[in-house]
């Protein structure tokens, strides 16, 4: 008899309550099947939002799922690691390398804007970090400028400025988003302002 395939919700609830469950899904991340990958890293998606210390046993697998070649999975994965940055930030930055590639996905928005939200979360939390994450950003902020995701990557973009920028990534963003500020409209103007005013405060 065949076994019975799982809903996502069912796959869900499963590495939430089991190790076991959680265990299998990881494995899934690096087998043959396209389509169980990309269901494994949905469901680890899920499981990150709802407990990212959970989701964060499981970090090297998310990081190595990256190298995969479709895109939800390399996605999902990104989302998954966004959300354990605060939980654990150096196995996180084990997967700049991998976002890095993904940011400049030339076939997929959604895979860019993932990389590009998990980048701006990795490098707002040490000075260090930022000047790590920020050439790739800045490319980012310029390459991306009015395509169909960039208003969502600046989202990320004010969430990095809030962060613990070194003093140098603080100017250069700064002078980045000025134009911007200066010149542009409606909700892009408003936004590029807010990176801009948030560059200016000082260090706690």
């Amino acid at each position: 008899m065949a076994e019975k395939q799982l809903t996502i919700d069912e796959l869900y609830d499963g590495a939430m309550r089991r190790k076991k469950d959680l265990a299998k899904l990881t494995d899934n991340l690096s087998g043959a099947s396209r389509r169980d990958r990309q269901q494994a890293a949905k469901v680890l998606a899920m499981v990150a939002k709802a407990d990212p210390k959970r989701a964060a046993m499981v970090i090297d697998s998310l990081v190595d799922a990256l190298n995969r070649p479709e895109a939800q999975t390399r996605w999902e994965c990104l989302d998954a690691l966004t959300e354990c940055v605060a939980v654990d930030t150096r196995g996180c930055e084990k997967a700049i390398p991998g976002a890095d590639a993904s940011l400049f996905d030339e076939e997929n928005g959604p895979v860019r804007l993932a990389a590009m939200r998990f980048l701006c979360a990795i490098g707002a939390t040490t000075a260090n970090r930022s000047d790590k994450v920020w050439p790739l950003v800045d490319e980012a902020i310029q390459c991306y400028h009015g395509d169909l995701e960039f208003q969502d990557m600046l989202i990320a973009v004010i969430g990095f400025s809030e962060g613990t920028l070194s003093a140098n990534v603080k100017k250069e963003l700064r002078n980045r988003m000025a134009f911007d500020a200066a010149n542009g409209k409606g909700v892009l103007k408003k936004r590029a302002e807010q990176i801009v005013k948030n560059t200016r405060k000082k260090s706690k």
